[in-house]
């Protein structure tokens, strides 16, 4: 077993080499050295220390952890039907070793006797709060439950780990499955010419020259729900995104119920009322009722506003087709409200496009960062990847590697859908004052180039890459010495904060000057084309908000409600809860919930969390308004965030670090001034 690539933590990791038959075994041997590893620290003699105890767990499951995100990893984003059994087969054995550790006897014994130490009463910064966290999570994970409570929470790890990545696979082969084929060009009417040439090429690529293929990805399922003139088949494509997964051979139905079921039972066998209550005792929110009277307190104040943006847009829609007082379908909202928008602001989305050629969005994106956070990124050649579409590059301060990191952007049927970004190794410090260099990756579904023309995006798809590369400054830039407090490690309702404030530059002329180029002219975006884009920037702001909180109080509601009796009840819950949110009826058969992989998918961090977005949101709001006072490319401002917040991870309660930044605790104010509600407030 020496020559299987998952063996050991490799920074140039040997993509090109791991084969589904190595997970198996690769994933045994490494289970077995951590428990003996893990034994050993019960085993320990002498006095109790950090290292021997602490240190030692830290140490214990990092190369489990590496080769398991590896081939979670290539099976999001490379798999095959081999990969999938492989992975398959691993996780529940890999579940329920993890949900063991706090279970462990000896090990918790041997915890409290370091926590009873001179060393321990003696410890400060990361290291006392790695003790105070691990502490607090033996015991929120079942440390002392009886034996008998132990087994069945052990039982319950293992099946959720197998069954939320049955959900993830049933989503991903469920949107594969669709197909929307087009052989009359009068259907593609109103379609830009960007998504009927995609459309085209997707066709061709089965092997269909002579027609159009749409489907449930995002690149090409929003411009057509948006632009489509024929409403048959905007209802057609619409109807399969909102029941997919709820049938057939990738019905999640009853998987759903049954992953809210154990979730409920481990959280109530560990004393909390609710999964919501367990989930979020670490987090700033640190309960339900606090994240669901947040999420009720945004949805209050954003009613009003919601309501009359619902007005406004049907009113439009009878006189643009004298339709009566016939409300719309909710396959028409995006329909209208984007015709809508042109009216009022004479402004189209797909007007940016050639604007946004992604390696100008690239350059762009890496030239704010070197002037705010310092650090230089420059591609490098010579890596192995999972994928011929996936690129390099690497990240210094100086002369210091300070990470490389993948990049992943486009569709593939293999891959699945959203855009995320994942640590894959975080170095440990050098002895010198450094730190080895992190490694990590960003993955996007974005608009694909078609033949020689390069990757023309959307302005939201410009969005997505600044989001997901703040993630991954979170990452490389980390200097924490405790991998399990360093990067993205952090409460689930402050790691957004890094990635969504780097949104706020796609909106600042000064910015967008710096990389939206004219694919063929090179000219900066028109002046006029910007003062739409901005006026427009709040269109529908209230619907928009009022979308994201349906999610948030749908997951609330499922993981703090009753449990509903058969599944087709809690469909009919979820739908119900979510129709509140929507300016247009719902239909019976509604059933997004089925493919919510945010979630039900492993890993399951939203879960119950998915009020996160917004209380994240709040935060960036109100910390980009020291950049736009200070200096939007303020090197000073951004060392300061980049040194109280990118580099700190995990090391102090987050409200501490936000304070450490601003000067004050967060104003709750600053999300609803930035989307134009505040007075309608």
């Amino acid at each position: 077993m020496t020559a299987n690539p998952l063996l050991r933590v490799q920074f140039r990791v040997p993509f090109d080499q791991i084969r589904p038959e190595h997970v198996e075994p690769a994933v045994a041997e490494l289970l077995a050295d951590a428990r003996a590893d893990l034994q050993a620290i019960v085993d320990t003699p002498g006095p109790r220390t950090f290292d021997n105890t602490l240190g030692a767990l830290e140490a214990a499951t990092e190369r489990l952890e590496f080769a398991i995100t590896l081939v979670g990893h290539l099976e999001s984003v490379a798999t095959t039907p081999e990969l999938r059994a492989a992975h398959n087969a691993v996780q529940g054995p890999v579940a329920e070793f993890f949900a063991q550790i706090p279970l462990d006897a000896g090990l918790w014994r041997a915890l409290q006797e370091f926590a009873r130490t001179p060393e321990a009463a003696a410890l400060t910064g990361a290291r006392r709060r790695l003790l105070d966290r691990t502490l607090d999570d033996f015991r929120r994970q079942g440390a002392e439950l009886d034996p008998a409570g132990k087994a069945r929470l052990a039982e319950i790890s293992a099946e959720l780990a197998q069954i939320t990545t049955q959900f993830s696979e049933h989503v991903l082969d469920a949107t594969n499955a669709y197909e929307l084929w087009i052989t009359d060009p009068a259907d593609l009417a109103g379609l830009p010419p960007s998504a009927v040439d995609a459309a085209r090429a997707s066709a061709e690529a089965k092997g269909r020259p002579n027609a159009w293929r749409f489907t449930l990805q995002q690149p090409s399922f929003v411009p057509f729900v948006t632009y489509a003139d024929n409403p048959e088949l905007r209802e057609q494509i619409w109807r399969a995104a909102n029941i997919c997964a709820d049938d057939g051979p990738h019905d999640n139905r009853e998987l759903l119920r049954r992953i809210l079921l154990l979730r409920r039972e481990q959280a109530q066998l560990l004393g909390f009322r609710d999964f919501a209550d367990f989930v979020l005792k670490p987090r700033m929110a640190k309960d339900g009722a606090s994240a669901r009277a947040f999420v009720d307190g945004l949805a209050a104040r954003t009613a009003a506003a919601f309501a009359a943006e619902a007005r406004d847009l049907h009113e439009f829609r009878k006189q643009l087709e004298g339709l009566g007082a016939l409300e719309p379908a909710p396959w028409d909202l995006a329909y209208y409200a984007e015709k809508q928008r042109r009216a009022l602001y004479d402004f189209d989305d797909e007007a940016l496009r050639p604007y946004f050629p992604v390696e100008s969005v690239l350059k762009g994106l890496f030239e704010l960062v070197a002037d705010l956070y310092g650090v230089r990124v420059e591609p490098v050649a010579g890596i192995e990847t999972w994928h011929p579409d996936v690129r390099t590059f690497a990240v210094r301060d100086g002369d210091a590697l300070l990470g490389v990191f993948y990049a992943d952007l486009f569709p593939r049927e293999q891959k699945r859908s959203g855009a995320w970004m994942n640590a894959l190794v975080t170095g440990k410090p050098d002895g010198r004052g450094g730190f080895g260099p992190h490694l990590g990756l960003i993955c996007g579904n974005l608009t694909p180039p078609l033949g020689d023309r390069p990757a023309l995006l959307t302005h939201d798809e410009v969005e997505t890459i600044f989001h997901e590369f703040g993630h991954l400054l979170h990452h490389l830039l980390t200097r924490v010495e405790l991998r399990s407090l360093a990067g993205t490690n952090v409460a689930w309702d402050f790691v957004e904060l890094p990635s969504q404030i780097m949104e706020n530059w796609c909106w600042e002329r000064p910015a967008l000057d710096r990389f939206a180029r004219h694919v063929d002219t090179g000219a900066p975006i028109p002046d006029d084309l910007v003062k739409r884009m901005l006026s427009a920037r709040n269109f529908r702001a209230a619907s928009a908000m009022m979308r994201q909180l349906s999610f948030a109080t749908v997951d609330l509601e499922l993981h703090r409600g009753p449990l509903a009796a058969t599944s087709a009840e809690l469909l009919a819950r979820a739908r119900d809860i979510m129709e509140r949110f929507s300016p247009a009826p719902l239909p019976p058969d509604y059933a997004m919930v089925c493919r919510f992989g945010h979630l039900f998918s492993s890993p399951v961090a939203y879960a119950a969390g998915y009020y996160s977005y917004k209380w994240a949101e709040v935060l960036d709001a109100d910390a980009f308004t020291r950049f736009q006072r200070e200096g939007l490319f303020s090197r000073d401002v951004g060392l300061a965030f980049r040194r109280a917040i990118l580099e700190r991870g995990d090391s102090d309660d987050p409200a501490v670090l936000f304070r450490a930044f601003m000067g004050r605790d967060p104003d709750p104010e600053a999300l609803l001034r930035r989307a134009g509600l505040a007075d309608a407030a």
